[in-house]
């Protein structure tokens, strides 16, 4: 069974010409080594940029031995490759053991090439830290579906609070390739009410301004007692019909109001690289920003502090699911795509 298992480049990628082990290490360790030293500013501008995430998994792919493929090769349609979880390993082996030193600092590069510059050394430091009983980075997982260069591909790492995806538009109207998670657990399990130290609380403060801009009659509309259920991929299942969606309609609010919640977007987007940051924005731009609905939660548990300051809260629609569960700390799903039924009529 699938859960038992759980312990995007077209036909011709224009970003996977071959690397080899030595040159990726190469180009690698020149960023690398630039980002951790102070240079002069003609130095940082004239700094060759690292090669794109596609071409770094085509790199790793080729070095791959016989025995590591049998781990962490799939076929490309294979169903592990739809999963999310918040804490998982899409295979059962770990990157530190399974994969030699070159090879992991490939891995960490792809990584940090899916990040933005701004946030990617934030986003390995969470990772290292929210695996940190299991090996840190090297305690996470990946597997790749399908063959880089000869057809549709897909990289995927897994660990606690981190799924991520890397695959040259193999997977045709949906951003990231995929539903992705990311989250952390700062300074233990039951954050403050502030969240010290976490990375992702300023896209709570954020979304918190939209609630701060509604009326009286939209703030009913946003204020949820329910928030979703988490359970792996049915988590960031899409629905359709605009009567089951939570929260506020933005079709409802003011253009000032909807301008400044394409902001939060952006601003919650703002951790990945820039080509996942327009693809996301052009498909929820092409479902209808208008058909979104926002809603914020008040339970029992879903207001750490009682402050009013809504620690979950989520963006919905045909289109999309970007739910923020920040209580007791933060848990993030996302799934931006194409629905099957909006898929067929684009294609019909």
């Amino acid at each position: 069974m699938l859960r038992s298992s759980l312990n995007r480049v077209a036909d011709a990628c224009p970003d996977c010409e071959p690397l080899s082990r030595r040159d990726f290490l190469k180009s690698t360790a020149a960023v690398t080594v630039a980002s951790a030293v102070s240079l002069p500013a003609a130095a940082v501008a004239a700094r060759k940029p690292p090669p794109p995430a596609e071409t770094m998994v085509a790199a790793l792919y080729k070095t791959l031995r016989p025995e590591q493929r049998a781990v962490v090769a799939f076929p490309f349609e294979h169903e592990l490759r739809h999963e999310v979880e918040a804490n998982w390993r899409i295979t059962d082996q770990g990157i530190g053991k399974l994969f030699d030193a070159d090879q992991q600092e490939m891995i960490r590069q792809i990584f940090l090439s899916i990040h933005s510059p701004e946030y990617a050394t934030q986003v390995l430091e969470q990772v290292e830290h929210d695996n940190h009983g299991h090996g840190g980075f090297g305690g996470c997982s990946i597997a790749l579906f399908g063959e880089p260069g000869s057809g549709k591909f897909e990289f995927v790492l897994t660990g606690r609070h981190v799924t991520r995806r890397c695959d040259g538009d193999s997977v045709e109207g949906a951003a990231f390739g995929g539903p992705i998670f990311y989250g952390h657990a700062a300074r233990g399990f039951n954050e403050k009410p502030d969240h010290p130290g976490n990375i992702y609380w300023y896209q709570a403060l954020r979304a918190n301004e939209v609630f701060g801009a509604l009326d009286g009659k939209q703030r009913v509309a946003a204020l949820r007692t329910d928030p979703r259920q988490e359970d792996g991929v049915d988590t960031v299942k899409l629905r359709e019909r605009e009567a089951s969606l939570a929260g506020v309609s933005l079709g409802e609010l003011s253009a000032d109001q909807r301008e400044l919640v394409k902001k939060v977007m952006a601003d919650v987007l703002a951790p990945f690289r820039e080509e996942d940051r327009t693809e996301s924005m052009k498909l929820i731009e092409a479902a209808g920003f208008e058909n979104l609905h926002m809603a914020f939660y008040n339970n029992d548990w879903a207001d750490i502090g009682n402050d009013r300051v809504w620690d979950v809260w989520q963006i919905e629609g045909p289109g999309m699911v970007w739910y923020f569960r920040g209580a007791p700390h933060v848990h993030t799903w996302v799934n931006i795509s194409k629905s099957e039924e909006r898929r067929a009529k684009s294609e019909g």
